[in-house]
């Protein structure tokens, strides 16, 4: 109890300003730090290689890093490379806990590389804040002397290098067991002032170098903030830099909870993080770096959010960081940037969040236009995010199409008319006849697809819950998100707090395969012997209804 009071108490003093002696932005030198981060921007991360947690930097799939690499990604505009690291698989035991030569010496070659092609480089302590650090509440000394025997071989190694290479504290600290909050801030204040003292006490370039500390959890929620400002004013050091990571409003971030739309609630929960940001520490005097962002949903498929829904929240979350001064960090394990081919997975999106470093782009209601083929067709209006904006024209190919006939704009309203789309959509057969340019005085053009459809067909199917596929004739359609309700209107499956299911995680669509297959996972948390109902959200706004049964293994499914 002595130790959890004593920390206590040393966040008191940190909040109260006690052990500081006045605030950190009168003590900024001017523009040093600023200027860095600034000049930092944008960067990119190294993710899922030194960081792995296998037995080296290729085990999470990625291939080994190369000077090549570190070069094809400068040539992409980058400035700063943050390079996480995991050291606890390659430590000795107590009390030395030596860091194996031959693993330090390669993050040096790979430092040294970036270093070499003109990057800004941040490296950390990664994953090892959930595998041992979290367990600091219970094994207090021994995750002490453990932590500050890695940045004391870290420190060492690097204490000549560039000024241009940053230390990062610990990434996304997190702790179990605790009390609450109140302990959490007071680890975290214990660990941030160990690495500062430790790193400092090295001398030669660590004595001034830049050094960030994240919040807890590197979340931005505003309690998060203000114990970071108060370790700021405590360590009383010009030359420290704040980190948060952003992904988003968690619904939309994954797609669950009817979170598929980048909506107004979405775009608010962004505004208000910036906006805390600027309060909090910018506005204080304290740099921030976004060491990582992106959507969660990344991490099983980057169409798990739709296509026209992502690039606004990219072309958002630019023009918010540019007003912000904040220094952006994309988070890459590989799922962006084809590091065996040197190219991007999808050029659509990297060319949107690359334009938001420097400018707005207008966008639209949707990328999606669907005309319904068993229908006549009519003069169709889509809402134009215009994002400060002017619009100019509707290109398609190479032709520029002509106001009036083809289309007319009034304000935001942007409506195709029904000769334009009949010729779009003459052709036989479902699925994008046309993909439209819509063109703005600034950024880039905006992608709208002109798609046919019918109503999707779903088809009675058995099968078994490691592997269900209910046969679905898309027709054209795409599929959004999906309900499940109990006959009695209680929630079904994962996350039974809402009927909306997470996409990717409790169902997917296999377009190629003509299915929709519902996961292992979904039926692990349906009643047995209960009747399903799932609702089939689509993109046209069509909404199909099905019934699943479970009977043990068993799963019988049949459409209403």
């Amino acid at each position: 109890m002595s130790r959890l009071l004593g920390r206590l108490l040393v966040l008191a003093l940190l909040a109260t300003g006690l052990a500081a002696g006045g605030p950190a932005q009168a003590r900024e030198p001017a523009h040093t730090p600023a200027r860095a981060v600034a000049a930092m921007q944008p960067g990119w991360n190294l993710g899922n290689t030194f960081d792995a947690t296998g037995a080296d930097e290729t085990s999470w799939g990625n291939p080994r890093v190369t000077r090549e690499l570190l070069a094809g990604i400068r040539a992409q505009g980058f400035k700063s490379i943050r390079i996480p690291v995991t050291w606890g698989q390659h430590q000795g035991p107590a009390p030395d806990h030596t860091i194996d030569p031959a693993y330090l010496a390669r993050v040096r070659e790979v430092v040294g590389w970036a270093l070499d092609e003109g990057f800004y480089v941040m490296i950390n302590i990664h994953h090892d804040s959930w595998q041992w650090i979290n367990t600091m509440p219970t094994d207090h000394d021994n995750v002490l002397t453990r932590y500050n025997a890695v940045w004391t071989q870290v420190a060492a190694a690097f204490r000549d290098a560039s000024p241009r290479l940053v230390l990062e504290s610990v990434n996304e600290p997190q702790f179990s067991g605790s009390s609450g909050d109140a302990e959490n801030y007071a680890l975290l204040a214990e660990l941030n002032a160990a690495f500062h003292r430790i790193v400092r006490g090295t001398g030669g370039g660590n004595a001034t170098r830049l050094l960030v500390l994240p919040t807890l959890h590197t979340n931005a929620d505003q309690g998060r903030l203000d114990a970071l400002t108060a370790e700021f004013t405590a360590l009383n050091d010009p030359n420290l830099i704040a980190t948060v990571h952003y992904y988003g409003y968690w619904p939309f971030s994954v797609n669950v909870a009817g979170g598929y739309r980048f909506d107004a609630t979405a775009q608010q929960e962004m505004l208000g993080t910036f906006q805390r940001l600027r309060d909090s520490l910018i506005g204080r005097g304290i740099p921030v770096i976004l060491g990582e962002y992106g959507l969660l949903g990344f991490d099983r498929h980057t169409g798990t959010i739709e296509q026209g829904e992502k690039l606004k929240f990219f072309e958002l979350f630019g023009q918010q960081a540019r007003a912000a001064g904040v220094t952006t960090m994309l988070w890459d394990n590989g799922q962006h940037f084809d590091r065996a081919a040197g190219i991007w997975r999808d050029t659509e999106l990297f060319v949107q969040i690359a334009s938001s470093w420097r400018t707005r782009s207008g966008t639209a209601e949707s990328d999606l236009l669907f005309v319904r083929r068993s229908a006549p067709v009519t003069a169709r209006t889509i809402t134009l995010n215009l994002n400060g904006t002017g619009f100019t024209h509707v290109r398609l190919g190479g032709a520029t199409l002509r106001r009036g006939p083809d289309y007319q704009v009034a304000g935001d309203k942007l409506t195709l008319t029904s000769g334009l789309l009949k010729r779009l959509t003459k052709t036989q057969g479902y699925g994008v006849k046309a993909s439209l340019s819509l063109r703005f005085s600034r950024g880039v053009p905006w992608r709208l697809d002109v798609v046919t459809f019918d109503t999707p067909q779903l088809s009675a199917a058995t099968g078994a819950t490691a592997g269900f596929a209910l046969p679905a004739a898309f027709n054209g359609d795409r599929l959004a998100t999906m309900t499940a309700t109990y006959a009695d209107g209680t929630n079904a499956g994962p996350h039974s707090w809402t009927p909306y299911k997470e996409f990717d995680r409790a169902f997917t669509p296999d377009y190629p395969a003509g299915t929709i297959k519902l996961t292992p996972e979904f039926f692990a948390e349906v009643t047995d012997g209960a009747s399903v109902t799932l609702k089939f959200h689509f993109w046209s706004g069509e909404i199909v209804t099905y019934h699943v049964t479970r009977t043990g293994t068993a799963v019988s499914g049949t459409p209403a």
